[in-house]
């Protein structure tokens, strides 16, 4: 029998992806691990490899189509013996098979009114298959059928799911006290009224750029951010890493700025255990390893890398893991596993001029530190005198349901401690 091949979830977010490019055409044959196509996600393009061995005999999703969401049938494998006519109508085209117990008439005693009701939809505003003797029997039980799981063809609600559905109570259109919500903003067409006759390039939105802006919405609206901020004087550790690099020139090994900041973090969630911790929805997760991500600018987006166990590593293991993997993230070469988990963030633009600025949170990180440009500046000694020292500003955003705002500081402090203290970092 012709088997369907599907769209991957290439990562745990993934809900649709672009089919980039076809490495094989019809009458290809393929065996398990071959290369067949390349599939664009929200952060990276990924080759997708072929699980069963046979002929490709159809071709259903062109390349370069975007939206394919997962899931969806991209192409038919024939195995051995088999032809295109095997194939017969695509999943597309072909229709939905009807449930069985549908090919008996209603009863005539039924009245008009049990007639099944228009196909009703979820809570999210998106419909609800189901066959229209399971709608009637949802409405006469006064069943909520979004709340029912289906077992029929792709996911469609059949009687027996609803016989066997606990009752709940269907959702009715009689007036009720509406719940307070933001007005709605002017659609994109309103909005691109308000520029006609002026001169503008429409951007269309790839994968990652949608993907952003939903998770950084979701973000601001749904985490309750804090702000710390604190001064921290380089001088010590500026001197420190001159000298560093001058030992390790014959290394090729140049230590910048961030890798220390990278370090101090990461000794800081061990020295800070309980703010090493993940929201996750009903509970709290609080991780023994400093699993540190960094954010990567690229073109179009960004990337957040994890470097996994950094308390561990050498300052010139650091130094390398991230330019390793800053160099693939701008290529888009990143896998999953690499830019997904670890539970505190570093966001540095100090490199771009900008003093201090307040970074969004990236759950279910707990906290993320955003860094500015150090810059010299007069300063207050010990003994009271004015003095001149290379200052660093830092704002940490804080998820007030994982950190509270003594622990933060706690954190914060630690920070400072470590970067202003460095070589104690070795120790």
């Amino acid at each position: 029998m012709p088997i369907e091949i599907l769209m991957p979830a290439l990562s745990p977010t993934m809900e649709e992806g672009t089919l980039a490019k076809w490495l094989v055409k019809e009458g290809d044959t393929v065996a398990s691990g071959d290369v067949m196509c390349e599939i664009e996600t929200d952060k990276a393009t990924m080759e997708f490899e072929a699980v069963d061995e046979g002929t490709i005999g159809k071709i259903l999703v062109k390349e370069g189509t975007e939206g394919v969401k997962v899931n969806a049938a991209i192409a038919v494998l024939l195995e051995d013996g088999e032809s295109a006519s095997d194939i017969g109508a695509t999943p597309a085209s072909k229709p939905e098979p009807a449930a069985k117990e549908e090919a008996a008439p209603a009863p005539a005693s039924a009245p008009a009114a049990a007639a099944a009701p228009a196909a009703p939809k979820s809570n999210d505003g998106t419909r609800v298959f189901a066959t229209p003797l399971a709608r009637r029997i949802a409405a006469q039980k006064g069943l909520d059928l979004s709340a029912i799981n289906g077992s029929g063809p792709h996911g469609r609600i059949i009687k027996s799911d609803v016989e066997n559905a606990q009752v709940t109570p269907a959702v009715t259109d009689a007036p009720k006290a509406a719940a307070p919500s933001a007005p709605a903003g002017p659609s994109s067409d309103a909005i691109a009224k308000m520029y006609e006759g002026r001169d503008y390039e429409e951007v269309k939105l790839d994968g990652m750029r949608k993907i952003i802006a939903a998770r950084l919405t979701e973000a601001k609206q749904t985490v309750p951010h804090f702000y710390l901020r604190r001064d921290i004087k380089l001088d010590a550790l500026l001197e420190f890493r001159s000298t560093l690099n001058g030992q390790l020139a014959d290394r090729k090994i140049k230590l910048s700025v961030n890798d220390f900041i990278i370090k101090a973090c990461a000794l800081a969630l061990q020295q800070v255990p309980d703010a090493n911790a993940v929201w996750a929805g009903d509970r709290i997760l609080k991780l023994t390893p400093s699993d540190v991500a960094v954010a990567v600018a690229i073109e179009g987006g960004l990337f957040t890398p994890v470097l996994q166990d950094s308390h561990q590593k050498s300052l010139s293991a650091l130094s390398a893991e991230m330019k390793d993997l800053a160099t693939r993230a701008r290529d888009r070469k990143l896998a999953p596993h690499e830019y997904q988990g670890g539970s505190f963030a570093i966001s540095n633009l100090g490199m771009f001029g900008i003093d201090n600025f307040d970074a969004v949170i990236n759950p279910p990180h707990g906290a993320i530190l955003a860094v500015g440009a150090g810059a010299k500046k007069p300063v207050v000694g010990k003994d009271g005198e004015l003095a001149i020292a290379t200052v660093m500003s830092v704002t940490l955003s804080v998820d007030h349901r994982v950190i509270d705002g003594a622990l933060g500081a706690e954190l914060l402090n630690a920070i400072v401690a470590n970067l202003e203290n460095p070589l104690a970092m070795l120790a």
